[in-house]
């Protein structure tokens, strides 16, 4: 039921958790008493408890109807580094299996509009960490998002779609089969927000916070100036993440925020490998994109410029510009 207070931060409803363990004490409560504990007053729409214990109730119906799981900060199952971070959710709902806590993630993120080679770059990425068996965390959306889940699909990994709305509402529509393939190969759709919440504008720079804590390190492909993208690079560092941009993608029209952020001191990579170096990881990789293979020649061929037919098929499949 705190979770269905308007205008909470998921911090302030950790907080009122841990004020009270019983459902009943806090619904004794008026929205008065509950913002001089939290010491603000909380803008939006005025509400009754009796209105929220109603709205929970229908929550964990349509999540029971839908197979949607839920997982609180007080679980053990909840991702532990998405528990460390300034503001962390109070309930996740998700569809799928939770990452191994075990094992790194990498976020790969950048513009819904790439380049071609953009789109080409990022799917290199996350199939080269798919095949060192690291999933990549990324927010569904159009472009980068897409291109990044779908090259660690290929590459054999249970990638991680975090959204802006609901776990049952894939946004944009277009998005439904690769969300659908997520889920048939093992991977995590997950939201802070309860089942029937659109995708509202607001809600995306809240959800990019949730990208970067999940992973250990986050990847920039392309993203212009006042890119989303760049907005969850600011919450990777804020958390003491690692970040990286991609070489390739400097020299694009679409990379004015990456350009400035490799300026400013983000690490600069040109495969998956490197990450795996920095973190002491490449020896446990025995076989990523080798040379000779159909895939190794595939990603040779699309970094070296002769990836053209590769570029314009995942350009079209995604409808990103070319």
């Amino acid at each position: 039921m705190i979770c269905r207070v308007p205008g909470l931060k998921g911090s302030e409803k950790i907080e009122l958790e841990k004020k009270f363990d019983k459902e009943e004490d806090f619904s004794l409560l008026s929205k008065e008493e509950i913002e001089r504990l939290l010491g603000r007053v909380l803008k939006g729409r005025s509400w009754k408890i009796g209105e929220l214990r109603s709205m929970a109730e229908k929550d964990a119906a349509l999540c029971e109807k839908l197979g949607i799981r839920v997982v609180s900060w007080r679980e053990k199952a909840y991702p532990p580094l998405l528990r460390e971070i300034f503001d962390p959710p109070a309930l996740l709902f998700y569809r799928g299996f939770l990452p191994d806590p075990e094992k790194p993630l990498v976020a790969v993120v950048g513009t819904r509009k790439p380049s071609a080679e953009g789109g080409v770059r990022a799917f290199t990425l996350g199939r080269e960490l798919g095949e060192a068996g690291i999933p990549v965390v990324s927010g569904l959306a159009l472009g980068i998002d897409a291109m990044a889940h779908r090259g660690n699909i290929e590459g054999r990994a249970r990638t991680i779609a975090v959204l802006g709305s609901g776990p049952d509402m894939v946004y944009p529509s277009s998005n439904r089969d690769l969300a659908r393939r997520i889920l048939e190969t093992g991977g995590l759709i997950v939201s802070e927000y309860p089942p029937g919440t659109a995708p509202l504008k607001w809600n995306f720079p809240e959800r990019n916070r949730i990208i970067s804590a999940f992973a250990r390190g986050t990847v920039i492909v392309e993203a212009p100036e006042k890119s989303g993208a760049l907005i969850t690079a600011q919450f990777a560092l804020d958390q003491d993440r690692d970040l990286w941009v991609d070489r390739a993608s400097l020299g694009s029209k679409y990379s004015g925020g990456t350009v400035r952020l490799a300026g400013e001191g983000a690490g600069v990579i040109s495969s998956a490998r490197e990450i795996l170096s920095e973190w002491n990881m490449a020896g446990t990789v025995n076989d990523l994109s080798p040379a000779g293979s159909e895939k190794g020649k595939e990603a040779e061929a699309a970094a070296s410029g002769d990836g053209a037919l590769l570029a314009s098929s995942l350009a079209k499949d995604l409808d990103i510009t070319c």
